[in-house]
């Protein structure tokens, strides 16, 4: 499915573009006739040599656009469906991909504006924060550290602190792991079902991780103290007991009932129907909770009798006899079919990894997995032929996007969200994983002050003759210039430059940072690794 996309030579020719394909069928805060000047004013710059990677960085931020929702009487939050779903809370609103939202808010111009008024419609508002799983406190305090804007995530600090209570009384269990309803987990239709699951588990230990870092940016070292013990022992548990030594993958425990006793935690006793390995055992990987000693783990992503789908990893091994097999007909199924939330949360861990040296992922595995991600984002329309398109789920060889197709064959059902419910599906994140991952940007806390690095985690190609990276085949030998303008980071402004020869941008070759216009740090030696404090 991989696409070679003509360049747009700016901003305003990709939003022509896609305002030209798009039926606009649901309109909020900022509809497509002003779509660009709200991109012009809040969108960082991105040109690359890869035009597929460009072209996506425009496409996801114009579809973010549409997800911005006023509240009656006043703030904003970002919506995941376009038409309202029952399934719902006030105006539309779900939080399960809420991490992914403000993980996408945050580089965003006016993001931090946009991303305080989301967390206090979660957390000192009308949502919901507890209707689904969800890492939103550590993406608050992700956001605090990236925007530098503490004082922020401390003024919610009790409400974390309630909210974190609330789940234990809910969810947690003897065994000191939260219990989870797969659907819950926004992953309906699971081969491994409910029961003590590494998502769940994993949001859990970086929330209190985070809660633990704001108490101490407080000056209250007690709670500070108290949650730092709850990360470790959900970490020190998820490793324990989640982990499959033979299969070397993390895996759900099943448990039907969360005051349900589980008969052995050897997994080779447990049901074979429901021992799976899922693309979610990758998630442990996105908070720091996995070492090198489960770096074996990311063997089975690139393999295709297990999570290597011809278009995009697969939410469930292929080689179970449970994979895509469900007779249920719900629309939506997380036994096999490719979703950008998991593929996200996928990439998210790698990154991670990289950034923290942690074996068994290398940047060829990221970019491959990347631009992979990128080429899903399209449909075949028998009017308008490819168009660009984002919705649920999709089969991870054709690339067809199943819900719709499901949903199409309903009749557009108005019980099920009606016409086109998943057009533009707000429940994943693309291009934080470009400035996280292409551009490599890292925004550390180290003791309350922020300290930014850049440092690229995907192949650069560098000098004229430099030979070519292969990644199984795809289009994606690396990237010989890229430049990432206008990023708001702590309280600066970075442009963030790379040219293999100096030829793309008349300028020198290798890595350049510009921090506020004035401040340049430059590098042509390889690994690139900058701090900016």
């Amino acid at each position: 499915m991989t696409s070679v996309i003509a360049q747009a030579s700016t901003m305003a020719d990709y939003v022509l573009r896609y305002n030209t394909e798009d039926r606009e069928l649901y309109r909020q805060d900022i509809p497509n006739d002003a779509a660009l000047e709200w991109m012009e004013a809040n969108v960082p710059r991105f040109s690359c040599s890869d035009p597929l990677l460009e072209d996506i960085w425009h496409y996801r931020w114009w579809v973010f656009r549409k997800h911005i929702r006023s509240v009656p009487g006043g703030g904003r939050f970002i919506t995941e469906f376009l038409p309202d779903v029952y399934w719902a809370g006030p105006y539309n609103s779900i939080n399960c991909a809420d991490g992914h939202h403000l993980a996408e808010a945050q580089w965003l111009r006016d993001g931090g504006e946009l991303a305080r008024q989301d967390a206090r419609f979660w957390f000192d508002g009308p949502g919901d924060v507890t209707s689904y799983s969800t890492w939103t406190v550590d993406s608050v305090c992700r956001y605090a550290v990236a925007r530098d804007d503490r004082d922020f995530a401390i003024s919610l600090l009790d409400d974390f602190v309630r909210f974190y209570r609330h789940v234990e009384a809910t969810n947690m269990t003897s065994y000191g792991l939260f219990w989870s309803y797969d659907d819950r987990d926004a992953m309906e239709l699971s081969i491994s079902g409910s029961g003590l699951r590494p998502t769940l588990n994993s949001y859990m230990a970086a929330n209190a991780e985070a809660i633990a870092r704001i108490a101490h940016w407080a000056g209250r070292e007690d709670l500070a103290e108290r949650f730092a013990r709850k990360a470790d022992d959900l970490r020190r548990l998820i490793r324990e007991l989640l982990w499959d030594d033979r299969a070397r993958f993390f895996k759900v425990i099943p448990l039907d009932d969360r005051l349900g006793e589980v008969p052995d935690f050897d997994f080779a006793r447990m049901p074979s129907d429901r021992n799976v390995r899922e693309l979610l055992g990758y998630i442990p990987w996105m908070f720091g909770l996995a070492g090198d000693e489960h770096a074996e783990a990311w063997r089975f992503a690139a393999d295709p009798n297990h999570f290597r789908g011809t278009v995009g990893p697969t939410t469930a091994e292929r080689c179970h006899p449970g994979f895509m097999n469900n007779p249920d007909p719900h629309e939506c199924q997380w036994n096999g079919p490719s979703w950008p939330f998991a593929t996200t949360q996928m990439l998210d861990g790698m990154l991670e990894a990289l950034h923290h040296g942690v074996a068994g992922v290398t940047e060829i595995d990221f970019w491959r997995e990347l631009r992979r991600y990128a080429a899903i984002h399209f449909r075949e329309d028998a009017e308008r032929g490819r168009i660009h398109w984002l919705d649920e789920d999709l089969d991870p060889d054709s690339g067809e996007w199943i819900s719709r197709r499901i949903l199409e064959s309903w009749g557009w059902r108005a019980d099920k969200g009606g016409l086109e419910r998943g057009k533009d599906y707000n429940h994943s994140a693309f291009c934080d994983l470009v400035v996280r991952g292409v551009a490599g940007v890292q925004v550390s806390d180290v003791e309350g002050r922020s300290v930014i690095t850049v440092a690229p985690q995907i192949p650069l190609i560098r000098g004229t003759a430099a030979a070519d990276v292969s990644c199984d085949g795809d289009r994606a030998e690396g990237v010989r210039w890229f430049r990432l303008e206008r990023l708001p980071v702590a309280g600066h402004e970075l442009s963030i430059t790379f040219d293999a020869d100096g030829t793309r941008y008349q300028g020198p070759a290798g890595l350049t940072v510009v921090m506020d216009g004035r401040r340049t740090f430059h590098t042509n030696a390889a690994p690139w690794h900058l701090v900016c404090e």
